[in-house]
Protein backbone atom coordinates (compact mmCIF):
# COMPACT_ATOMS: atom_id res chain seq x y z
CA UNK A 1 0.00 0.00 0.00
CA UNK A 2 1.06 3.59 -0.46
CA UNK A 3 1.74 6.02 2.38
CA UNK A 4 -0.96 8.62 2.99
CA UNK A 5 -0.77 12.30 3.96
CA UNK A 6 -2.09 13.11 7.43
CA UNK A 7 -1.98 16.14 9.70
CA UNK A 8 -1.52 15.17 13.34
CA UNK A 9 -1.95 18.15 15.60
CA UNK A 10 -0.32 20.87 13.49
CA UNK A 11 2.29 18.57 11.96
CA UNK A 12 1.94 17.32 8.36
CA UNK A 13 3.25 13.76 8.01
CA UNK A 14 3.12 10.76 5.76
CA UNK A 15 1.81 7.65 7.45
CA UNK A 16 1.52 3.94 6.77
CA UNK A 17 -2.08 2.68 6.39
CA UNK A 18 -1.16 -0.65 7.97
CA UNK A 19 0.68 0.87 10.95
CA UNK A 20 -2.21 3.31 11.42
CA UNK A 21 -4.70 0.42 11.40
CA UNK A 22 -2.52 -1.35 13.98
CA UNK A 23 -2.68 1.80 16.17
CA UNK A 24 1.11 2.28 16.16
CA UNK A 25 2.07 5.94 16.73
CA UNK A 26 4.36 6.84 13.84
CA UNK A 27 4.98 9.30 11.03
CA UNK A 28 7.43 10.55 8.44
CA UNK A 29 7.75 14.30 9.00
CA UNK A 30 8.46 16.99 6.42
CA UNK A 31 10.03 20.42 6.86
CA UNK A 32 6.68 21.92 7.86
CA UNK A 33 5.10 22.57 11.24
CA UNK A 34 7.99 23.78 13.41
CA UNK A 35 9.46 26.97 14.86
CA UNK A 36 12.96 27.08 13.37
CA UNK A 37 13.91 29.92 11.04
CA UNK A 38 16.45 30.66 8.35
CA UNK A 39 18.03 27.68 6.62
CA UNK A 40 16.34 25.37 9.18
CA UNK A 41 12.81 26.57 8.41
CA UNK A 42 10.76 25.17 10.01
CA UNK A 43 10.50 21.65 11.51
CA UNK A 44 14.21 20.99 11.94
CA UNK A 45 14.82 17.84 14.01
CA UNK A 46 18.58 17.73 13.45
CA UNK A 47 20.13 18.47 16.82
CA UNK A 48 23.66 18.95 15.47
CA UNK A 49 22.98 21.26 12.52
CA UNK A 50 23.63 24.61 14.16
CA UNK A 51 20.00 25.48 14.88
CA UNK A 52 18.97 27.03 18.19
CA UNK A 53 18.67 24.08 20.63
CA UNK A 54 15.50 25.60 22.10
CA UNK A 55 13.90 25.59 18.65
CA UNK A 56 14.90 21.97 18.04
CA UNK A 57 13.51 20.97 21.43
CA UNK A 58 10.23 22.73 20.66
CA UNK A 59 10.05 20.97 17.28
CA UNK A 60 10.45 17.62 19.01
CA UNK A 61 7.83 18.62 21.56
CA UNK A 62 5.37 19.41 18.77
CA UNK A 63 5.98 16.10 17.02
CA UNK A 64 5.67 14.17 20.27
CA UNK A 65 2.42 15.92 21.13
CA UNK A 66 1.07 15.17 17.65
CA UNK A 67 1.94 11.48 18.08
CA UNK A 68 0.82 11.47 21.73
CA UNK A 69 4.19 10.18 22.96
CA UNK A 70 6.51 11.38 25.75
CA UNK A 71 9.46 13.51 24.63
CA UNK A 72 11.46 12.10 27.55
CA UNK A 73 11.13 8.62 26.04
CA UNK A 74 12.55 9.59 22.62
CA UNK A 75 15.74 7.82 21.48
CA UNK A 76 17.99 8.94 18.62
CA UNK A 77 21.68 8.73 17.74
CA UNK A 78 24.22 9.58 15.04
CA UNK A 79 23.85 7.57 11.83
CA UNK A 80 27.01 6.60 9.96
CA UNK A 81 25.87 4.67 6.85
CA UNK A 82 26.84 1.31 8.36
CA UNK A 83 24.99 -1.85 9.39
CA UNK A 84 25.05 -1.60 13.19
CA UNK A 85 21.72 -2.38 14.90
CA UNK A 86 21.29 -1.05 18.45
CA UNK A 87 18.93 -2.73 20.92
CA UNK A 88 17.32 0.10 22.89
CA UNK A 89 16.41 -0.39 26.55
CA UNK A 90 14.75 1.64 29.30
CA UNK A 91 18.16 3.06 30.23
CA UNK A 92 18.36 4.73 26.80
CA UNK A 93 15.20 6.83 27.22
CA UNK A 94 15.90 10.43 26.18
CA UNK A 95 19.22 9.54 24.55
CA UNK A 96 20.32 11.83 21.77
CA UNK A 97 18.28 14.98 22.29
CA UNK A 98 21.46 16.63 23.50
CA UNK A 99 23.48 14.66 20.88
CA UNK A 100 25.83 13.10 23.40
CA UNK A 101 27.08 10.82 20.66
CA UNK A 102 28.34 8.07 22.95
CA UNK A 103 27.09 5.44 20.50
CA UNK A 104 26.20 5.27 16.81
CA UNK A 105 23.84 3.03 14.86
CA UNK A 106 21.87 2.94 11.62
CA UNK A 107 19.02 0.88 13.07
CA UNK A 108 17.33 0.99 16.46
CA UNK A 109 15.02 -1.73 17.81
CA UNK A 110 13.08 -2.10 21.05
CA UNK A 111 10.25 -3.95 22.76
CA UNK A 112 10.02 -1.50 25.68
CA UNK A 113 6.53 0.07 25.84
CA UNK A 114 6.59 3.85 25.55
CA UNK A 115 10.00 4.29 23.95
CA UNK A 116 9.93 6.26 20.70
CA UNK A 117 12.65 5.57 18.14
CA UNK A 118 13.80 8.30 15.75
CA UNK A 119 15.53 7.87 12.40
CA UNK A 120 16.66 10.50 9.90
CA UNK A 121 16.24 10.33 6.15
CA UNK A 122 16.18 13.23 3.64
CA UNK A 123 17.73 11.66 0.51
CA UNK A 124 18.30 8.40 2.38
CA UNK A 125 15.47 5.96 3.09
CA UNK A 126 13.91 5.50 6.52
CA UNK A 127 12.21 2.16 7.22
CA UNK A 128 9.81 1.44 10.09
CA UNK A 129 9.32 -2.12 11.37
CA UNK A 130 6.54 -3.40 13.65
CA UNK A 131 5.98 -6.87 15.06
CA UNK A 132 2.36 -7.04 16.30
CA UNK A 133 2.86 -10.40 17.99
CA UNK A 134 5.91 -9.49 20.07
CA UNK A 135 5.05 -5.78 20.31
CA UNK A 136 8.49 -4.79 19.07
CA UNK A 137 9.47 -1.95 16.76
CA UNK A 138 12.45 -0.80 14.73
CA UNK A 139 13.61 2.19 12.72
CA UNK A 140 16.26 1.84 10.00
CA UNK A 141 18.36 4.40 8.12
CA UNK A 142 19.16 2.99 4.67
CA UNK A 143 21.24 5.14 2.37
CA UNK A 144 22.90 3.43 -0.57
CA UNK A 145 25.79 2.17 1.55
CA UNK A 146 23.45 0.76 4.19
CA UNK A 147 21.30 -0.76 1.46
CA UNK A 148 24.33 -2.51 -0.02
CA UNK A 149 25.31 -3.74 3.46
CA UNK A 150 21.81 -5.09 4.08
CA UNK A 151 20.94 -2.91 7.08
CA UNK A 152 17.20 -3.75 6.87
CA UNK A 153 17.99 -7.46 6.91
CA UNK A 154 20.32 -7.00 9.88
CA UNK A 155 17.49 -5.24 11.73
CA UNK A 156 15.00 -8.02 10.96
CA UNK A 157 17.54 -10.65 12.03
CA UNK A 158 18.28 -8.78 15.27
CA UNK A 159 14.58 -8.47 16.08
CA UNK A 160 14.31 -12.20 15.61
CA UNK A 161 17.30 -12.91 17.84
CA UNK A 162 16.25 -10.46 20.59
CA UNK A 163 12.47 -10.71 20.58
CA UNK A 164 11.57 -13.83 18.63
CA UNK A 165 10.16 -11.78 15.75
CA UNK A 166 9.15 -13.83 12.72
CA UNK A 167 9.73 -11.92 9.45
CA UNK A 168 6.30 -12.94 8.14
CA UNK A 169 4.69 -11.13 11.09
CA UNK A 170 6.39 -7.80 10.39
CA UNK A 171 4.55 -4.75 9.10
CA UNK A 172 7.00 -2.44 7.33
CA UNK A 173 6.80 1.12 6.04
CA UNK A 174 9.32 2.59 3.61
CA UNK A 175 9.33 6.37 3.89
CA UNK A 176 10.01 9.20 1.47
CA UNK A 177 13.51 9.37 -0.01
CA UNK A 178 15.25 10.29 -3.24
CA UNK A 179 13.52 8.48 -6.10
CA UNK A 180 14.96 6.48 -8.94
CA UNK A 181 14.06 9.41 -11.19
CA UNK A 182 16.56 11.68 -9.45
CA UNK A 183 19.15 9.41 -7.81
CA UNK A 184 21.84 9.68 -10.48
CA UNK A 185 25.05 7.90 -9.53
CA UNK A 186 28.39 6.79 -10.83
CA UNK A 187 29.11 3.08 -11.26
CA UNK A 188 30.19 2.58 -7.64
CA UNK A 189 26.58 2.48 -6.42
CA UNK A 190 25.20 -0.11 -8.89
CA UNK A 191 28.39 -2.13 -8.47
CA UNK A 192 27.82 -2.25 -4.72
CA UNK A 193 24.22 -3.39 -5.24
CA UNK A 194 25.06 -6.14 -7.70
CA UNK A 195 27.96 -7.30 -5.52
CA UNK A 196 25.49 -7.70 -2.66
CA UNK A 197 22.42 -8.97 -4.51
CA UNK A 198 23.66 -10.26 -7.84
CA UNK A 199 21.33 -10.13 -10.84
CA UNK A 200 18.34 -9.54 -8.54
CA UNK A 201 19.46 -5.92 -8.19
CA UNK A 202 19.37 -5.19 -11.93
CA UNK A 203 15.63 -4.35 -12.24
CA UNK A 204 16.23 -1.52 -9.78
CA UNK A 205 19.13 0.03 -11.74
CA UNK A 206 18.92 1.96 -15.01
CA UNK A 207 22.02 2.53 -17.11
CA UNK A 208 21.73 5.97 -18.71
CA UNK A 209 24.92 5.55 -20.70
CA UNK A 210 28.04 7.61 -20.32
CA UNK A 211 28.81 6.04 -16.95
CA UNK A 212 25.69 7.35 -15.16
CA UNK A 213 23.01 5.24 -13.48
CA UNK A 214 19.67 5.70 -11.70
CA UNK A 215 19.07 3.54 -8.61
CA UNK A 216 15.79 2.66 -6.83
CA UNK A 217 16.54 2.59 -3.07
CA UNK A 218 12.95 1.78 -2.10
CA UNK A 219 12.75 -1.11 -4.54
CA UNK A 220 16.06 -2.55 -3.37
CA UNK A 221 15.08 -2.38 0.30
CA UNK A 222 11.66 -3.88 -0.38
CA UNK A 223 13.51 -6.70 -2.16
CA UNK A 224 15.80 -7.21 0.83
CA UNK A 225 12.82 -7.34 3.19
CA UNK A 226 11.11 -9.95 1.01
CA UNK A 227 14.37 -11.92 0.77
CA UNK A 228 14.41 -12.33 4.55
CA UNK A 229 10.79 -13.44 4.74
CA UNK A 230 8.67 -10.27 5.02
CA UNK A 231 5.41 -10.59 3.08
CA UNK A 232 5.06 -8.19 0.16
CA UNK A 233 1.51 -7.39 1.30
CA UNK A 234 2.93 -6.19 4.64
CA UNK A 235 5.11 -3.47 3.08
CA UNK A 236 3.78 0.08 2.69
CA UNK A 237 5.83 2.37 0.42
Amino acid sequence: MELVDRTLGQIPMQCSPQLTAAKVPHGFTTRMGGVSGGIWDSLNLGVNRGDDPAHVRENYQRVCEALEVDINQVVLCPQVHGDVVRTVTTADAGHGLDWRGDWEADALITDVPGLTLVGFGADCLTVLLYDPRRRAVGVVHAGWRGTALGIVERAVERMGACYGTGPADLICALGPCIGKCCFETDEDVPNAMTAALGAAALPFINDDGGGKFHVDLKGLNALRLKNCGVLSTNIDI
